[in-house]
C-alpha cells in the first residue's frame, strides 16, 4: 500500500500540500492526514479523490505518537513521501514570552518533526521523499521570532544532514524554507507581537505557491526549496553578510 503522510493538515501549508499531492500523484493508494482539528480533518478528506485516512491526533503527545507507530507497524505501508508541515511561532522579544510558550516551539518543530521522521523512515523505499517545513527564518538569527528561528534552523541542517544520510538508499529528503505564507500561523504568531509588518506584508506568498514549488523542487531532488527569487536573494545573503549585521537591520525591520 502506497501512502503519503501529511501533518498540520488542518489548514494552511499542510491542507495544501494534501490537495496538491492528491491531484499529482496518481500512484498513491491513500493519503494519511494528520491532525488536532477533527472537524477540519474529515472537510479536507471531502476534497481529495483517493482514500483518506484521518488521524485526529497531537504529534507532540507521547501517547498519540505510539499509537500512530502501531497502525505502521500493523499495516505495513510503503511510505511514498512524508510531508511535514505541522509547527507554530511567536513573534516578540523573548524575555517577554512564557517559558511554556517558548518551550511548545521547540517540542513541535524540532522534538515531533524529529520523532515522526524515525519512527517513519523504517517504512521508506528507494525513490521514497522526506519533506520538511523549516523557514527563510532558519538562515540567520532571527530577533522578534528567536526560538521560531532557531528551531527552523534545527529543521534545516536536520534535514541536511539525514539527506546525506539515506543518499544511497535513494530516498530523498528537502527543507522547504518560504518567507511568510498567508496561512492561520500568524493568529498564533502574534499573540505577543504588534501585527505583521509591512515588510512581511511585502513579502507574503500563498501557500498554492509555496506547495506548488515545493512538490516540483522534490520532484528535481533538490535539498532545499524557497518560494521565489526574494527568498532566494535573502537566503545568498544570510551567507555573505555577517550575522551580527543582519540580526541588528531584521531587528528594525519586523
Amino acid at each position: 500500500m502506497k501512502v503519503a503522510i501529511i501533518t498540520g493538515a488542518t489548514s494552511g501549508i499542510g491542507w495544501e500540500a494534501a490537495i496538491q499531492i492528491d491531484r499529482r500523484f496518481h500512484s498513491l493508494d491513500e493519503i494519511w492526514i494528520l491532525g488536532r482539528r477533527e472537524d477540519k480533518l474529515l472537510e479536507l478528506q471531502k476534497k481529495l479523490t483517493r482514500s483518506v485516512r484521518t488521524f485526529v491526533m497531537d504529534v507532540t503527545d507521547e501517547k498519540d505518537m505510539k499509537e500512530f507507530e502501531d497502525v505502521l507497524y500493523r499495516l505495513n505501508p510503503n511510505i511514498r513521501m512524508l510531508f511535514q508541515s505541522a509547527g507554530m511561532g511567536l513573534h516578540g522579544k523573548f524575555a517577554d514570552m512564557t517559558a511554556k510558550d517558548q518551550t511548545a516551539m521547540v517540542r513541535l518543530n524540532c522534538e515531533a518533526l524529529t520523532h515522526l521522521t524515525s519512527v517513519c523512515i523504517p517504512f521508506m523505499k528507494k525513490g521514497s521523499h522526506i519533506i520538511h517545513v523549516a523557514s527563510s527564518a532558519g538562515f540567520m538569527p532571527f530577533p522578534g521570532y528567536s526560538v521560531y528561528g532557531a528551531s527552523k534552523a534545527y529543521v534545516l541542517n536536520f534535514s541536511r544532514a539525514i539527506r546525506a544520510e539515506l543518499k544511497p538508499k535513494k530516498i530523498y529528503v528537502m527543507a522547504v524554507c518560504p518567507g511568510p505564507v498567508n496561512t492561520p500561523f500568524f493568529d498564533v504568531s502574534e499573540r505577543y507581537g504588534t501585527g505583521i509588518s509591512p515588510f512581511k506584508k511585502a513579502m507574503m506568498n500563498k501557500p498554492e505557491t509555496v506547495v506548488r514549488r515545493a512538490l516540483g523542487d522534490a520532484a528535481l531532488h533538490k535539498a532545499v526549496s524557497v518560494d521565489g527569487p526574494h527568498i532566494g536573494v535573502f537566503r545568498i545573503l544570510a551567507k555573505v553578510l555577517p550575522m551580527s549585521l543582519i540580526a541588528d537591520v531584521m531587528n528594525k525591520v519586523l
